[in-house]
Parts: structure tokens; sequence; C-alpha cells
């Protein structure tokens, strides 16, 4: 069959090509599989949000269409959540209800860029955000990972990648993959950069409700919708990660063109997913808040008990529900690392060169699903696989 040739050279889905390598096999009590691959919750969402979904589920008209931007009541819902932890948001018609942030990128990207324009994006990068851009035949400009930054962007640098044809700058904060943070002060100079030139800063906030402070003050500019797009994601704030909780938010006029597209994609996001957004968004700030904080501590531990390990694996930078490691081996990339270590250690992890060229000797963790008391397990299968590494 013939298949489109730019589609051909996209990478596979990592996770999915992670999980093949441990297909079939069995992992002995004594040695259970260690799942660092994939960034989700290792707790389910709270009782009462499980009930009322019981509830709704028995309403017929949960099955129906919602319009394609979502249901009134739920965006009005969203825009007052917006407005409690950023002191400023979106109205609702700033809003579109969508399949994830994966698809909210999506429809950004599509509407506001051509084929053969330009997207500024910070290595490591979110392989989604990649792919997607490849995808599209849209250029991804790269900046380069600084290891003295913690993989954090800089604005002078991204300064010297604007050229005619950038259209946006996308920008990740906590980052997927590192879990560094971009300080509120330093996000204002990106959307002032991208102001001076007339594009796009597009933010992706997936992870924004595991920081402890206001992740920045943008919404307060009264013409912020002129060069500031939104990304949001709900599924790992509410541990609803199959439902798929997404949101863009933006100018009326860039909902509008994005609508289009989104008509022709999915439609709408499922009922069920708004109304389970709409239940954590008008119940559920605690209880987000105690999730914060149990992941805060989740990391604490986790970064204290790898360094305490004296292992010959770096630490580059951590945070949220990431760490982002450097392997010793300069013999072997990080694909190569991390199926030895599925396959010696049974552990699983990504590699660095899914986030962008020339991040060979990095894997990322990711333990938000793995409980604080397993951590220790953790770092003893990678002592075990260094030990074997260096007995050859």
């Amino acid at each position: 069959m013939l298949i489109n040739t730019t589609i051909r050279q996209v990478q596979a889905p990592p996770i999915t090509e992670v999980k093949s390598w441990i297909a079939g096999r069995s992992f002995p009590d004594h040695k259970p599989l260690v799942d660092l691959c994939q960034a989700v919750p290792s707790y389910p969402p709270p009782p009462e949000l499980v009930t009322y979904l019981q509830h709704v589920i028995t309403d017929p008209t949960t099955f129906k269409y919602s319009p394609d931007e979502g249901l009134d009541e739920v965006r009005e819902e969203l825009a007052h959540w917006y407005r409690r932890h950023y002191l400023a948001g979106p109205d609702p018609q700033q809003l579109c209800l969508t399949i994830g942030a994966s698809q909210a990128f999506w429809l950004a990207v599509v509407a506001l860029c051509l084929p053969g324009d330009e997207v500024i994006i910070q290595l490591p990068a979110y392989f989604d955000h990649l792919m997607g851009l490849q995808s599209l035949g849209i250029k991804a400009v790269h900046a380069p990972f600084d290891p003295e930054r913690g993989g954090k962007p800089n604005v002078e640098k991204i300064r010297t990648l604007i050229g005619p044809k950038t259209k946006a700058l996308l920008l990740v904060t906590p980052s997927n993959p590192t879990g560094a943070v971009i300080p509120p002060d330093e996000i204002r100079q990106f959307y002032d950069l991208a102001r001076e030139h007339g594009i796009a800063l597009i933010l992706d906030e997936t992870y924004n409700s595991f920081i402890a402070s206001q992740p920045h003050q943008l919404f307060d500019d009264l013409d912020w919708t002129q060069h500031f797009v939104h990304i949001a994601s709900f599924g790992k704030t509410f541990s609803l990660t199959g439902l798929r909780c997404g949101a863009l938010a933006g100018d009326t006029e860039l909902i509008r063109q994005a609508l289009k597209i989104q008509d022709s994609m999915v439609v709408c996001q499922s009922r069920v997913a708004q109304l389970a957004l709409a239940f954590g968004c008008r119940h559920l700030d605690h209880w987000i808040a105690e999730n914060a904080r149990k992941m805060r501590d989740r990391h604490d531990r986790f970064k204290t008990l790898f360094l305490e390990a004296d292992l010959a694996f770096e630490l580059s930078t951590s945070g949220s529900f990431f760490a982002w490691i450097k392997h010793p081996w300069r013999d072997l990339t990080g694909r190569q690392a991390a199926k030895k270590l599925a396959e010696e250690a049974n552990l699983i992890c990504l590699p660095g060169e899914t986030f962008g060229p020339g991040l060979d000797p990095y894997l990322r963790l990711a333990f938000g699903n793995v409980e604080t008391e397993n951590l220790p397990r953790a770092i003893e299968r990678f002592q075990q696989f260094q030990r074997i590494q260096e007995s050859f």
C-alpha cells in the first residue's frame, strides 16, 4: 500500500515501542516489572467522582453529541477554575474542550501554521509535539538542550532562532520529559518576545496542577489572546487519563477556526469526559492540592534515593512526574540502554532520542505511577543493571 512518505519518517509511538519489548514476558514475584515508562498517576480518581459518573452514565443524554466546542456549562466551570488558579483566565467562548492536550496542540498549530512554516521548540521536547509537527509538514526549529539550565529555555538563544517563517514558540512547563518548571518572570519574557515578533506563544501546561504556586500571570493582560495560546490537560489532574480531558484556550477567532478542524476530526469531546471535568473543577481543588503535595514528596524522595545510591547514571534534572538522567555508556544509544534495562533489569523507561536529536545519552523516568514505598526497588534495579554492565 502507498503510504504518505512524510508519515513513514515519523517515529513510532515511543511508549508503544518500549512496551513491545516486554510483550508476552512473565515477571517473577521476586523481580516484578518496574514501569517508569508512562506518566500516569498511581492513584485512582476520588470516590465521589466515580459515584457521580456512575450516576450520569444512566442518563440517556450522556450518549449524545455536544456542541463542537463543548457544553456551555462545562466551559463556564472551566473558566471559573482558571480564575481560581491563575487569578484571571479565558472566558467560556475562548475555550474549546478537546480529546486531551495532544488534540488541543493539533488544533492550535493547524489553525496557526501552513506546511513549511516553523515552530520553535525547546529540547528535550515532548515526543507527541515533534511527531505532530513532522506529520503536518511544519518544521520544528530546535532550541538545544542546555544541561546547565536543567533543560529550561533561554530567551536570548530562542531570539536567535526566530526567522521569517516562524509562526509560534512552543514551551512546556512543567517540562515533559525533564520536570523542569519555567519561572513566571521567564514565561513573561517569552511572551514579550512573541509579541515583539508578531508570533504566538503556545504554552502547554499539562502538569500545572502539580506545582506549588501560580504558574504565571499572562492572563492578566487585556490583550493576551493576540499572542498567547494555552493548552491544558486534566487527565493527570483528576486521574482520568483514559477519558482524555483537554482544552484549548485562545482568541475567539482562533477557536472559531479551530472548530473547523475539531468538527472534521472528532466533532466533540465525549460528554462523560466533559461532565467529569466540570465535577472536578467544581469540587476537587482540595483533593488536587493533596495529590500535588504527594507527588512533590514522591519526587523529593526519588531524588534523595537516586543521589544517595552513588550511581554512574547522572541526574540531569527532575521535577513533577519526571527525572531526566544521563546514562554512562558511550557505546550505547538511549534506545539501546533502555532496551537493556528492560531485558536485564525488568525496568522500562523512555530513550532520550525520542525527545529530539542529539539526546541519545539520556533516559526519561516517569515515577508518577510508582508508589513512594516502591521507589527503592527502582533504584535497586539501576544498581543491579550497572553491576551487570560493569562486569563486561
